[in-house]
């Protein structure tokens, strides 16, 4: 009985002192080097994409939220090829601060909902912990010839989860399709630096 209640004693303790373990038990990981910072907008300029789409098409949106638990910062910005250009394509950032639980489960659950939808999925290495791309191709199903494009980059690095998509969309036989490489090395890229940026 001594022992028994000398290890409830202790995990009381823990309970109280590092209330971390209690959930996952393990340490969460915590937001390492990396910051938060009020405009990732203006701290992410996707250079590579810059390159790729130099026209800005209205002004990007963004925010950053402070939390004990979660700081969380976000960007939107259309772009395109041309000041001329009727279309064009979407990049959202988002970059999550985790300080109260370890992100990793939540991240391996949003990769198997991205199967679940179909998306391909390719490993990034030497990128964080652990990233990977995806890519969905999905057909309009009012008129098949349209093509919505999606590509996604998600990563995980201690208690930072990061996530940078890019979308746009073309038409069978008017519009030629994007090149899949080209945007998926942009992602990775553009990544890297604004990872970087934040600390990393």
């Amino acid at each position: 009985m001594g022992g028994v209640l000398a290890a409830s004693a202790v995990w009381a303790t823990a309970v109280l002192t590092v209330p971390q373990l209690v959930a996952t038990g393990r340490p969460v990981p915590g937001a390492g080097p990396y910051r938060l910072v009020d405009d990732v907008c203006a701290t992410a300029p996707l250079t590579t994409f810059g390159q790729l789409y130099p026209s800005e098409y209205g002004k990007p949106y963004h925010y950053a939220t402070r939390h004990p638990a979660l700081d969380d910062m976000y960007c939107s910005q259309y772009l395109k090829k041309t000041g001329a250009d009727t279309d064009y394509v979407s990049l959202y950032i988002q970059a999550q601060l985790h300080k109260a639980t370890d992100p990793q489960p939540e991240f391996e659950a949003q990769r198997a909902g991205l199967l679940q939808r179909k998306y391909q999925i390719t490993s990034v290495p030497d990128l964080g912990q652990d990233a990977y791309l995806g890519y969905l191709d999905d057909p309009s199903t009012s008129d098949a010839s349209w093509h919505y494009i999606t590509h996604v980059l998600y990563v995980r690095d201690r208690g930072l989860t990061y996530y940078l998509s890019w979308s746009g969309s073309f038409q069978d036989g008017k519009t030629s399709a994007p090149d899949r490489e080209q945007i998926r090395q942009a992602l990775v890229i553009d990544s890297r630096d604004l990872m970087h940026a934040l600390g990393g």
